[in-house]
């Protein structure tokens, strides 16, 4: 997996979990009710957004009828709405709202992955499933090369990080950043890893996770990365939509 490029297909064509990949074309089969006449993707979900993002962001997994409806991760759902209305906030994204992987939205200086890339049985993948996932997520993250802020979402989306990034081994138990809302570390090699409860509407209905929580960490991750980007192109004219199969720098 030498590309981005490649990793996708990967990531597509990966049957290495049996029960994920049941599970996910069982929901594409039946479906829900509000998507009956919507053809599922069904397939793993690879990561998205710009090759040469400062900005990596990292969640659990697909949502059965979020990015394993849709094909892009968090898509299609309440939690996607919450980050992209964010990174868009921020500048990071072209749209507010994510709900097709042809709707042409755009990332600027971000990408977007996830610990799983199947939609698993009560959001639980297994250990052994994460491990088998994992490649993929340390291919990205190797390939990635100019990240210098990483948001993770949840708990095993910051273990999951850990170990793919090799900062698991190399820190050892006692020195490994701890999972907190809000939790900033800088790393031994100047990256800065910030720690978020995800957007779920577990958390969100509960007031777990607040708005103003969320924002705060997005703020921060702004500041961190610094300034947009000198003639940033999703602020070039309004109502103009990108396609993310033209664009150069998404994938």
């Amino acid at each position: 997996m030498t590309s981005l490029a490649r990793v996708r297909e990967a990531i597509i064509a990966c049957e290495r979990c049996p029960r994920l990949r049941r599970h996910c074309l069982k929901v594409a089969r039946d479906k829900v009710r509000r998507f009956r006449g919507e053809s599922y993707w069904g397939r793993p979900v690879p990561g998205f957004g710009d090759r040469r993002a400062r900005l990596l962001i990292v969640g659990l997994a697909p949502a059965a009828h979020g990015g394993n409806r849709t094909g892009r991760v968090f898509t299609g759902d309440d939690s996607g709405n919450w980050l992209y209305g964010t990174l868009h906030q921020h500048g990071f994204a072209s749209h507010e709202q994510s709900v097709s992987r042809h709707d042409g939205m755009r990332l600027l200086d971000c990408y977007v992955t996830a610990a799983a890339r199947c939609a698993p049985p009560q959001n639980r993948p297994t250990r052994a499933e994460l491990d088998r996932c994992r490649p993929y997520l340390a291919a990205e993250i190797r390939l990635l090369r100019r990240v210098v802020v990483v948001v993770v979402l949840g708990r095993v989306a910051h273990e999951a990080w850990l170990r793919a990034s090799g900062w698991w081994d190399r820190l050892g138990p006692c020195a490994r950043p701890a999972f907190s809302h809000g939790g900033e570390t800088r790393l031994p090699d100047g990256a800065v890893l910030i720690t978020s409860y995800h957007p779920s509407r577990q958390n969100t209905q509960t007031g777990r996770l607040t708005r103003k929580m969320w924002l705060a960490v997005f703020r921060r991750a702004r500041a961190l990365v610094g300034k947009r980007l000198v003639g940033n192109p999703l602020a070039a004219r309004p109502g103009h939509r990108y396609d993310d199969r033209r664009a150069g720098r998404a994938t």
